[in-house]
């Protein structure tokens, strides 16, 4: 400290007048409009800079994670073809995942809302492609959300982080189903509903979708169950589901195509006019 006051002491005068110097320079700043935008034009470059440099850091950690998921599923698909010894093999994965290759359009998301209660999400894919309304969207680690609306190029995802979303899912280990839906609280959870008290709930266990749906494949990944309430009323579980996607952060999608779909609805519709 005696070294700080000797220093002072000692400078004294160059102090003195670099502290008049910095009151006239703000002076001069305040008083003059000319220099006052000289100043203020001169922080925002060096700001713009600063956002600049950030934002291109951002881009490049969100690529390389979007790199890294793509690596994971290229490695994930190529482990299936060479540990494929036979067509027999080959057919039951597909029946297992219920997804033809050939019913697969790749696509990317170019908007995503996840802050309202009523998020959609934006496709780079429309109709010329095939897409229609009411297929199902998934990527490699579960599913997005169901086709709503499409024009010739793009089209519009209720995400499953919509309050009006609605979804056949069950609980993997045991096959007991239940609506899946959003409570427009947590981006990274999702609820299921309607599970049936004789059901055998835990902590941790695997949510993936269900049999009784025609957008989605059977065993389609959604999360694990976070934590589980009782309503006495209803003798139901409500499952708090954490979901295996961040849905704040989403790149490329797959939606699935169903020709089965149509002939199914019209099969039930004509079911219930006889």
């Amino acid at each position: 400290m005696q070294q700080i006051f000797n220093f002072i002491f000692k400078n004294s005068n160059r102090l003195l007048f670099l502290l008049l110097l910095c009151v006239s320079l703000l002076l001069t700043i305040q008083s003059h409009s000319f220099h006052k935008s000289r100043i203020i034009s001169s922080a925002n470059f060096l700001s713009g800079g600063v956002y600049e440099r950030i934002n291109n850091i951002s881009e490049y950690l969100n690529l390389k994670t979007e790199n890294e998921a793509l690596a994971l599923e290229n490695a994930r698909l190529k482990s299936i073809v060479f540990n494929t010894k036979d067509t027999l093999a080959l057919q039951k994965f597909e029946k297992i995942k219920g997804v033809d290759p050939k019913d697969i359009v790749v696509s990317k998301v170019i908007h995503n809302s996840y802050n309202v209660h009523e998020n959609f999400i934006t496709l780079n894919s429309g109709s010329l492609q095939g897409i229609k309304p009411d297929m199902g969207v998934i990527n490699s680690l579960g599913i997005i959300g169901i086709v709503d609306k499409t024009s010739p190029k793009y089209s519009t995802v209720v995400s499953i982080l919509n309050v009006k979303s609605q979804i056949n899912a069950k609980i993997k280990k045991s096959n007991h189903f239940g609506s899946l839906i959003w409570n427009g609280k947590s981006t990274g959870f999702v609820q299921l509903v309607d599970v049936p008290r004789l059901a055998s709930v835990r902590k941790g266990d695997t949510i993936v979708t269900g049999g009784q749906s025609v957008i989605f494949p059977e065993n389609i990944n959604i999360g694990t169950i976070h934590k589980v309430y009782i309503d006495n009323k209803t003798n139901y579980y409500t499952l708090d589901i954490k979901l295996f996607n961040d849905m704040t952060n989403l790149g490329h999608v797959y939606i699935i195509k169903s020709e089965d779909r149509e002939e199914l609805n019209n099969l039930e519709k004509r079911t219930k006019d006889e």
